[in-house]
């Protein structure tokens, strides 16, 4: 076991799942990886052997078929497939926070309804909350729900939907303004349906079409798509938690848990261009000697190595926090925002330990290298993240003046 990224306090329950995920990733991630990555190959056999670990189940509740764990025994989970390849962490994280969702926001039907299948894997979910036009503005979101009788008429197109083809059921935030007179604030008039779907793409049910895989510079292997809502008919008793308007809520609530997932994908690509760099720096001779005994190689490994623990270490704050059941708002942004950072700054020194061979694709740090950029994007900019602590930071130290 590593020196660095260490978890102090953990269960015997806890440290036996995690010694399991790490195994399986040394086992069946990392030699296959980089090839799938290349051939953009959706990783089935690995995604079939998560579902026999039951890791799609790892923090739904017992009483629905799963592990009952923590946001951190998550996240240290996450931390080690990334660490793997970042996309199979993706293909987890979009389920996992549509099962949170319901888990703390559900009616008792819808929980029961989906709980217990999303905890075997036989449900899949994704979220969507962006459009093409909106990038981080979720308060300008144009999609809308109109009541027509027992069900709403959904319209509208989304973006970046991450699961898009594969996923089963789909939590898709749009405006209603039912019941909302006018002149609410944008955040007040939104609702979550629960939007379930036949997996693939095209007209996947009537009404709701995934055109196809957007195709992206990195986190390939998982699927990233559109959606496009046309007269789609959803009833009401699908509306998440029963009651309209409270949507931009939940959603927020379960960005909160995935920001925190992932500063763990950010610690964990970190982790693994650590290992990459400081091997080939052992391995690589110039002037005589590796080039690890070069005093300008040991500095990057010391900043390198520095970067992997204090981003793990503030991943793991901003994970119990959330567990104990404090806002945790300020250290998730945090976490996030310093976890995507480093994480950039890792795999570009690792990068340039490789010298020449690290623009090869027989290197793996090539493929980490168009990974890392994704982390400074996904669920929330790094601009985003700077927003909301500058504001979670005047709140907690406003001027008494």
């Amino acid at each position: 076991m590593a020196r660095l990224a260490q978890t102090a306090g953990l269960t015997d329950i806890q440290q036996e799942i995690l010694s399991t995920v790490r195994d399986f990733v040394d086992k069946e991630i990392i030699p296959v990886a980089t090839e799938l990555e290349h051939r953009d190959e959706y990783p089935q056999a690995i995604v079939d052997g998560l579902k026999e670990l039951g890791l799609f189940g790892l923090m739904i509740p017992e009483e629905y078929g799963g592990l009952g764990e923590s946001l951190l025994t998550y996240a240290l989970c996450v931390e080690e497939i990334a660490r793997g390849w970042m996309s199979v962490s993706g293909i987890i994280n979009t389920h996992f926070i549509v099962a949170y969702m319901l888990k703390q926001h559900g009616t008792q039907e819808q929980k029961d309804h989906f709980l217990p299948r999303m905890a075997a894997g036989d449900i899949r979910g994704a979220f969507s909350m962006s459009e093409p036009g909106l990038g981080s503005d979720v308060s300008a979101i144009t999609s809308k729900a109109v009541r027509d009788g027992d069900e709403y008429v959904l319209n509208g197109q989304k973006m970046w939907l991450t699961n898009g083809g594969t996923s089963s059921l789909v939590a898709v935030l749009v405006r209603s303004d039912e019941g909302h007179p006018e002149g609410t604030a944008p955040h007040k008039s939104m609702t979550t349906f629960l939007v379930e779907k036949e997996p693939g793409f095209g007209e996947v049910r009537p009404g709701l079409t995934i055109p196809g895989k957007i195709d992206k510079m990195g986190y390939k292997g998982v699927d990233t798509t559109e959606l496009i809502m046309d007269g789609l008919r959803i009833p009401a008793d699908r509306v998440l938690g029963g009651q309209t308007g409270r949507g931009f809520y939940q959603m927020m609530d379960g960005v909160e848990v995935g920001r925190v997932n992932v500063a763990a994908r950010g610690c964990g690509v970190a982790q693994r261009a650590f290992e990459l760099g400081v091997q080939y720096a052992q391995q690589r001779h110039t002037f005589g000697k590796p080039i690890a005994q070069h005093q300008a190689i040991q500095f990057k490994l010391a900043e390198m190595a520095t970067k992997v623990e204090a981003a793990h270490a503030m991943m793991v704050n901003a994970a119990r926090k959330k567990d104990s059941g404090e806002r945790n708002d300020l250290e998730a942004g945090m976490a996030k925002y310093l976890a995507s950072e480093y994480c950039k700054e890792v795999v570009e020194d690792a990068f340039r330990i490789h010298g020449g061979y690290g623009f090869s694709k027989e290197y793996e740090i090539e493929r980490l290298y168009r990974e890392a950029p994704m982390l400074l994007i996904g669920e929330g900019t790094a601009e985003i993240q700077k927003m909301i602590i500058g504001r979670r930071l005047l709140e907690e130290y406003r001027f008494q003046g």
